[in-house]
């Protein structure tokens, strides 16, 4: 079987876009580096090919993008960072939608990329290390949303931390029974975004010395509909949730639509909380975690130009901050709690820092202010505490 640049790239120690560069004579490889890219792939008699040694003319001037979704709001956000940036520099988009199980098999099977873009952007996309591999022996740059892939550039949010604020701005407001509507755990294909957001809400639980209980967890798929079902399934238990976080906007606007079909008033009745920061959140009053979605795959595709101009000799990650954003659906929990506040203190809406008094949770830092009503943001940043207008 002859060689791949996987290969040459473990033969010489190095990344496979550093050796894509050296082949191709591009800048930010030094001397010392390229002799011995080019010793390893004389000795395992690799050839680069023709498409890849005519990278940096931008031949094609096509970029790929490959991603799970097309009809859901934050691929189609992510998208728009994406092709903004692309058009500024004359590249054009190829997308391909891996809709499907059986799409998707049959895509990493043909390749169907291959010779046809200068660099590709995969989008939250669960890929097996065979998929992986496959993604870099196409000898173009490789950027990539969510899951991490070795020689791969790569951009992100903490998810768990974003969860972890969300159900402890809950517990802050004094609510001990809190539900949560989950996306999509089930799904056969490993998207793992859910799984850790479900696993912070479960530990920020026990931190707080709240029994986890199944029941208090309803699926919702990511969806409108699906979240208003999740949310009158908690809501039918016989001790339902005073508050609810929902891994997503849309879920969180269906479970809002169910509290109104029921007579019901957040955060009167129910506390909710979303993720996102979708741009009908702040309509619907909604309290969230916000993600810059647009920015994200602008990101990506500032990461691409550098890799093929040669601007970043090695894969970059980026991982993007997210923020509490408190508006009019999550309040204090109007029964009081059976325990004291001493059982259950108060909880930082970021992870506490290594001992610095100005981090939250110090006992030496200065109290929070309190949790506002009037569509107001808390930046809750790591050295710092500042209050901005949410737009």
């Amino acid at each position: 079987m002859a060689a791949s640049i996987i290969d040459v790239a473990k033969r010489a120690k190095v990344s496979t876009a550093t050796v894509s560069r050296a082949l191709r004579g591009l800048p930010n490889v030094s001397e010392v580096t390229r002799e011995r890219v080019l010793r390893a792939a004389e000795e395992l008699s690799y050839a680069i090919s023709p498409h890849a040694s005519s990278l940096a003319s931008g031949r094609t001037g096509t970029i790929g993008v490959v991603l799970p979704f097309v009809n859901r709001w934050f691929y189609s956000q992510v998208l728009s960072g994406i092709d903004s940036v692309l058009r500024a520099n004359d590249l054009d988009l190829l997308l391909y939608n891996l809709g499907d199980a059986r799409v998707h098999e049959r895509f990493f099977a043909r390749m169907p990329l291959r010779r046809r873009v200068d660099a590709l952007i995969v989008l939250n996309l669960p890929l097996s290390a065979a998929e992986s591999d496959a993604l870099v022996s196409m000898e173009v740059p490789v950027a990539v949303l969510g899951t991490r892939v070795p020689g791969c550039w790569h951009v992100s949010i903490d998810n768990a931390q974003g969860a972890t604020t969300a159900v402890r701005h809950l517990i802050n407001l004094g609510h001990r029974r809190i539900g949560m509507i989950t996306g999509a755990l089930g799904d056969p294909r490993g998207f793992t975004t859910p799984i850790v957001r479900e696993h912070a809400y479960r530990s920020v639980l026990a931190e707080a010395g709240i029994p986890y209980e199944p029941d208090l967890e309803a699926p919702g798929n990511f969806g409108i509909e699906e979240g208003a079902s999740a949310m009158a399934r908690l809501l039918s238990l016989p001790d339902p949730p005073t508050a609810v976080f929902a891994e997503s906007d849309l879920m969180a606007f269906g479970a809002l639509r169910t509290l109104t079909r029921m007579g019901l008033r957040a955060p009167d009745d129910v506390s909710v909380i979303g993720f996102d920061d979708h741009e009908t959140a702040e309509l619907l009053n909604l309290t969230t975690i916000a993600q810059p979605v647009t920015h994200q795959g602008e990101l990506l595709a500032r990461q691409i130009l550098d890799a093929l101009s040669g601007a970043s000799e090695e894969p970059a990650e980026v991982v993007v901050p997210t923020r509490l954003v408190v508006r009019g659906t999550t309040g204090a929990a109007r029964v009081a709690s059976p325990r004291t506040s001493r059982d259950h203190p108060q909880l930082p809406d970021r992870p506490e820092g290594a001992g610095h008094p100005d981090r939250p949770g110090h006992p030496d830092r200065a109290a929070e202010p309190p949790a506002p009503r009037d569509g107001t943001a808390y930046d809750r940043l790591p050295d710092q505490h500042t209050r901005t207008t949410a737009r």
